[in-house]
Order: C-alpha cells, then structure tokens, then sequence
C-alpha cells in the first residue's frame, strides 16, 4: 500500500495490522482519485472509516489542505498516526478515535463543511444510506462537495439519497465504488 501521487507519491504506508480492516487496494485508489479529482486545490476532506488512512493521507498528497480522520479501532488510530507522521502530514490532519455516528454527530455541533467525504466501512456493518442522509440533512458536505462510497459490490445503493444524487458507479471485482454530490 502506498502513496499513488502528489507531494508524497510511492510512500509506503503501514496497513492496520490483523484482519479487522480491509485497505482500499492501490488500484482501487487510483480509480477512486481519477474520478474525483484527481487533484485538489485546498480543501477539507473527511476520511470516517479510516482505517490506515490511506484515502485522507493520499488527498492530502493531492492538495486537500487538511482531513479528519475517525476510526473506532485502537489499531487503526495507531497506524493512522504512524502513517501521518512519516508522511509529515500531521499538522494537515486531525484523528479521533470514535464510531462513525458519534462522530457525525460531533462534526455537525462544529458546523463544517467538507470538500471530499470518504465512506469505507466494513462491508458487514455498511449502513451507508443512513449516512449519506445525515451528511446532505445537516450539510456537512460543502454545495459542490463529494461523497465517496467504497461497499460491497452486491451492496445497490439508490440512484437518490435525500438531496444527494448518485453521480457515478464503478466496480472492480468485489468492491464498487459509488460517487455521490448535491442534486
């Protein structure tokens, strides 16, 4: 796993160590940056199952000025810490350890509006739906911002979500990603 482009193209990042986590595969990341970006000029991107960090850290290598990272694993925070530091992002980033509805919660109480959301939750536990509801209802995400579903492939997401329309779907084997903006 590593950093596909920008300022920190080929780091290699340190994987959540187990098989609690299933990192996004470089291939996938590539696809996932050349349908949103690829790159950013500033920017605030929201990474809520982190993870590694690998999606949060290789926006910030493409120009987003700063990502929120949230995991509820001890071990995720820990390799997202190691990973921010050997990239030197951690001034550019903010990590709580955290589920993701609580977090959600906490980041509508700051009144923030993000460039890029990443949703990468465990297949088993994908409650994307939900989510995507909240982040348009309390608009969390900015009037042109993205969100960006990594699930499951058997996983059919509506063409609409509250005020959130599906852009775009692309599936490599297993995995789909699904690209969600404001109608």
């Amino acid at each position: 796993m590593r950093v596909i482009s920008g300022d920190k193209r080929g780091l290699h990042l340190k994987a959540v160590p187990g098989s609690t986590t299933r990192p996004t595969t470089d291939k996938v990341k590539e696809s996932i940056f050349n349908m949103i970006g690829p790159y950013f000029n500033g920017g605030v991107a929201l990474d809520l199952y982190a993870g590694s960090g690998g999606l949060g850290i290789e926006a910030i290598s493409r120009g987003i000025e700063k990502t929120i990272f949230v995991d509820q694993n001890k071990k995720a925070i820990e390799t997202i810490n190691h990973n921010l530091a050997q990239c030197h992002f951690h001034e550019r980033a903010e990590v709580y350890r955290n589920d993701a509805a609580r977090a959600l919660k906490a980041l509508i109480k700051r009144e923030l509006a993000f460039t890029v959301i990443f949703l990468d939750p465990p297949y088993a536990k994908q409650n994307l739906a939900n989510e995507i509801s909240i982040i348009v209802d309390y608009h969390l995400l900015d009037e042109n911002g993205i969100i960006v579903c990594e699930h499951d492939s058997q996983v059919e997401l509506q063409e609409e979500i509250g005020q959130a329309i599906k852009e775009r779907t692309e599936t490599y084997g297993d995995t789909t990603i699904s690209i969600f903006t404001y109608k």
